[in-house]
């Protein structure tokens, strides 16, 4: 079984783009020749948002090699938007896309194995077991160490995925915490760094980067030059590059 970076950076070498598209999709934002489809309901916003993803991943599933569906975004529909976002996910996949579910989780024992259980690994059942979400790579909240992440990690292992672990966050005020320096002298960033490197040893693949990998925001340029030393086997997922929020014309267009 392919180590899951090695995956994602064969889709990036294939398509010269190490770019990754994110669908947080806004219904308030999407074009009115998808939502006059469909009434303004629950239900309604849920089947136009589906359409709205499909559209861009068929017009960029050839060029991008893949998405990152924030959860939040689908959750605040219910189930319905539950549906949607594997839908998405599953859409994505079929098209040979990688997917990343944004999904920040962080918990420790059970509660860990159960996220992972769900977004990574499988669901156990009486004599069988089944996968749901069934994505590529999830993110994950560190906040409470190993034990939050070892279910993750050990489904890594078992089924070929990947996890990108919250590091140094693109927020103006992610220094309130992330900044702060300990007694060895590193701040918690950087020790975060310090501990994913460690964490995913086991995990590398043929480019030498590991499935255990981390989100650093693209807005804080310096201490990324700082976390690429001190991770040299950590593969970085990079918000922040560029405009992250954008005012959006109420519009369709061709691609």
């Amino acid at each position: 079984m392919k180590n899951a970076m090695d995956q994602l950076i064969d889709k990036i070498k294939q398509m010269d783009n190490p770019t990754v598209m994110g669908l947080d999709p806004r219904y308030d934002m999407l074009p009115t020749c998808i939502t006059k489809k469909y009434e303004n309901t629950i239900k309604g916003a849920c089947e136009a948002i589906l359409e709205f993803n499909q559209a861009l991943i068929d017009a960029t599933y050839d060029i991008i090699p893949s998405i990152k569906p924030q959860i939040a975004f689908y959750e605040m529909f219910g189930t319905d938007g539950i549906n949607v976002f594997k839908q998405t996910c599953d859409y994505a996949r079929k098209k040979g896309m990688i997917v990343i579910a944004d999904i920040k989780r962080g918990d420790i024992g059970s509660t860990a194995s159960g996220y992972s259980n769900a977004y990574l690994g499988r669901t156990p059942l009486l004599e069988k077991e089944e996968p749901i979400f069934d994505v590529d790579f999830a993110t994950i909240n560190p906040y409470l160490g190993i034990d939050g992440i070892k279910p993750f990690i050990e489904d890594c292992k078992q089924y070929g995925k990947g996890i990108f672990i919250i590091d140094k966050t693109s927020n103006p005020s992610s220094g309130e915490l992330q900044d702060l320096k300990l007694e060895n002298g590193n701040t918690i960033y950087e020790q975060v760094a310090l501990l994913i490197e460690k964490w995913g040893e086991d995990l590398r693949g043929e480019y030498g980067y590991s499935s255990i990998s981390s989100v650093v925001g693209a807005t804080y340029p310096e201490q990324l030059q700082t976390l690429r030393k001190l991770a040299p086997h950590t593969f970085f997922l990079i918000p922040g590059y560029g405009a992250q929020r954008r005012k959006s014309k109420r519009h369709c267009t061709r691609v």
